[in-house]
């Protein structure tokens, strides 16, 4: 009997440890900060790593001991466990107990703390070069990128050189949203009518998929980008494509680019076939848009609902 017992613990730990490795290949076959394509991300799985080591020490043990515990001391006849109705206390016991869950809850805060302070989204501690500034807007459901030193900018696709610090700065001109490129940074939340920054380095040429994490409606699943690193050399050529291909983002087409819809209906809106099937090229010469949005939301009295994107009234005069 106790054989069988002893079979089934080992079936479920085999199952457990089976499940853990296909979770493991999955994320590490995916975009994923388990895979990283940066020094950011580099330090968020070695921080990961260590704390997933320190937490076993706790974790195993237990999940070895309960099931041999379980077994040994059942009710049964003639079993081999000491009977000790008065026995309560055990110094060596309690020690192991609590002084090895505060050793380790110590070592998680000391790396935490490291952590927390290098990882810090507005510094800018990779990188000798100066920063490109990259302007992000989270719309329903799409994401705007702005060059404003280049004067582009793009929805679906976000260009940026290797080895050169990216300092993003992001807003949403709708609902809160969850920007994340899992390859390079965590994730970081962006609000209307207010900015937050996060800034992300790339080691080498690759193609990296960025998303919303935070649910925001029927057009959630799409609301992703592909992150482009490049040679500088390849990015001065992007930047040039994006220029000659580009259309005007004048308040017009924006209305249009903020309205309801997803990456595929305002591709279809306002996609040319000089365009890449899943991204939009625009040129922003002059006006600072990024400015715009942000204002809109500081007078101090709620916009109406046809003058707010994320609405079913925004932007119906435009189809009208």
């Amino acid at each position: 009997m106790a054989t069988i017992r002893f079979s089934f613990v080992w079936q479920i730990l085999g199952i457990a440890i089976a499940v853990t490795a296909l979770c493991t290949h999955a994320a590490w076959a995916s975009d994923s900060f388990l895979n990283p394509r940066g020094p950011i991300a580099e330090v968020q799985r070695l921080h990961l790593l260590r704390a997933t080591v320190l937490i076993m020490l706790a974790v195993l043990p237990v999940l070895v001991l309960v099931p041999l515990i379980a077994v040994r001391y059942r009710r049964r006849k003639e079993g081999a466990a000491a009977y000790r109705p008065n026995w309560d206390f055990s110094s060596p016991l309690e020690f192991v107990m609590w002084g090895i869950p505060v050793l380790i809850v110590a070592v998680l805060s000391f790396y935490l703390w490291k952590a927390t302070h290098r990882l810090d989204p507005y510094t800018a501690p990779f990188g000798e070069t100066p920063a490109l500034n990259v302007q992000v807007v989270g719309l329903d459901w799409k994401w705007l990128f702005i060059y404003p030193d280049l004067g582009i900018a793009s929805v679906g696709e976000m260009g940026i050189p290797v080895k050169q610090q990216i300092a993003m700065t992001l807003t949403t001109d709708t609902v809160m949203q969850s920007f994340m490129i899992p390859a390079l940074a965590g994730q970081i939340y962006a609000m209307p009518g207010m900015t937050t920054k996060l800034h992300v380095v790339a080691d080498a040429p690759a193609t990296m998929q960025g998303e919303n994490t935070q649910y925001n409606g029927r057009g959630f699943t799409k609301q992703k980008f592909q992150t482009l690193a490049m040679q500088p050399d390849a990015f001065s050529d992007w930047v040039d494509t994006v220029r000659a291909n580009g259309i005007p983002l004048t308040a017009d087409t924006y209305r249009k680019l903020a309205m309801r819809t997803d990456r595929d209906e305002v591709q279809a809106a306002l996609g040319t076939s000089d365009m890449p099937d899943n991204a939009l090229y625009f040129t922003t010469e002059g006006a600072d848009l990024f400015q715009t949005i942000l204002h809109r939301y500081h007078h101090g009295e709620p916009l109406p609902a046809d003058q707010q994107p994320g609405t079913a009234e925004y932007g119906q005069e435009a189809q009208q």
